[in-house]
């Protein structure tokens, strides 16, 4: 089908989507596993081929003036190939939660009620820079036994297109639909239009990219979405607090790498360790060229380091994406639950303390989606959550919240066991 009649092509893209998740959600768990490891073992074959399909899109990138922090998130290497690899292998050998019936307890009238998993059916993904997506979503949708429509940015066509002929080849080689992944081969940007107003042939979408994107597809889209806007985390640093521990942690959510949506972009300090603690994490930051955006206590602590200068209200709230974070000195436990529940964007957001009373109030009342005590807001992933891989990150409270991997790719409809029963 040629993609320059877009209407046709969508419509032909979404009709074999549609059949193909019928497909799917009966594929045999084995023939599922073992097109995830034959992606798995693919993918450590093509690195060198992947690399260079990359470099054109690194090229193009770089010729067109992309912003450093996207042209980071395009970047396909070696260990980011084998992360993937990887991610397929561990879903496969992850329990298959299609078909799982559970809660089935039996009533008064005979009757057994229980609750059965069962796949969403299609989802479009419409995804910036990052190629492993399309990697990540394919071997969560073969899992759990849906079709997905996967639309990369332009900026990684060919990347996208080298890593999706990849999924292809292990479907076909596992005996199941290979339209059960498609990929979307034309830039058009009205493409994106099109697969979010078809609710024939498609479930819910899936968007994963920056602000504007997300608002964008939340207003014009005729079909359910799991989204998050931004990633504002916050790391909190306690009255109570091992000191070695927090500048260690802190220093990691913040530098281990500045362009992923779960990376540190606000740093509270509670008043009683602000004149210990910020001049030491203020050096190290300063050593890897983060400016530090301050309320006035905290420039008070760190007078004299390189890259501090005044945080201005609209930093509270700010996804940097960038060597730079805004910290702000607070005076007591509900001081800091308030400034995140209100500045915050409800993704991840860490509290490091030696109180445990402290620890527990923070994850019972800040309003995100992963609240973690004493680690790196940088493991808020699918991968390291142990779901294999992840979708993208909600922060939406219904159905699906924080990193969605193969249970927030299904549903539980309602299912009754009977043996002749009937209603009197």
């Amino acid at each position: 089908m040629n993609p320059i009649d877009l209407p046709a092509y969508m419509a032909h893209v979404g009709a074999a989507a549609r059949a193909a998740s019928t497909a799917m959600a009966a594929a045999p768990t084995a023939a599922k596993d073992a097109a995830l490891r034959a992606l798995a073992a693919g993918l450590r074959a093509s690195v060198a081929a992947l690399q260079a399909a990359n470099a054109r899109d690194l090229q193009a990138a770089e010729a067109a003036g992309l912003a450093e922090p996207l042209r980071d998130r395009l970047r396909l290497t070696p260990q980011g190939i084998e992360t993937v690899a990887q991610g397929c292998e561990q879903i496969a050998a992850m329990a298959d939660p299609v078909g799982e019936i559970t809660e089935l307890k039996r009533r008064p009238s005979g009757i057994s009620v229980g609750r059965m998993r069962v796949p969403l059916g299609v989802f479009g993904m419409i995804y910036e820079s990052r190629p492993n997506v399309t990697i990540e979503a394919a071997s969560l949708a073969i899992k759990s036994g849906n079709a997905a429509i996967l639309r990369g940015g332009s900026e990684a066509l060919h990347s996208n297109l080298a890593l999706w002929a990849l999924v292809q080849a292990a479907l076909l080689e596992s005996g199941l639909p290979p339209s059960a992944v498609q990929l979307i081969e034309t830039t058009d940007r009205a493409a994106v239009g099109r697969l979010i107003t078809m609710p024939q042939y498609v479930d819910v979408i899936i968007p994963r990219g920056g602000k504007g994107l997300i608002e964008r597809i939340s207003a014009e889209a005729r079909v359910p979405v799991i989204k998050h806007l931004d990633g504002n985390c916050h790391v909190y640093v306690d009255a109570t607090v091992d000191l070695e521990q927090a500048l260690h942690v802190t220093d990691n959510a913040k530098t281990q790498k500045y362009s992923p949506c779960n990376a540190a972009e606000s740093l509270l300090v509670h008043a009683a360790q602000a004149q210990a603690f910020l001049p030491r994490i203020g050096a190290l930051f300063a050593a890897k060229g983060v400016e530090m955006r301050c309320d006035p206590a905290a420039a008070a602590c760190l007078a004299g380091l390189p890259g501090v200068v005044p945080a201005t209200e609209q930093d509270w709230g700010c996804e940097y994406l960038a060597p730079i974070i805004s910290i702000k000195v607070v005076h007591s436990l509900d001081e800091a639950i308030a400034h995140i529940n209100t500045h915050g964007s409800h993704h991840t957001d860490a509290i490091l303390t030696t109180d445990h009373p402290s620890a527990m109030r923070f994850l019972r009342e800040v309003d995100s989606a992963s609240v973690m005590v004493n680690a790196s807001t940088r493991f808020a992933d699918g991968f390291e959550y142990g779901l294999g891989a992840e979708i993208g990150i909600s922060t939406d409270k219904f159905h699906a919240r924080g990193p969605v991997g193969l249970e927030g790719l299904s549903s539980l409809k309602w299912v009754v066991l009977g043996q002749g029963e009937i209603r009197t």
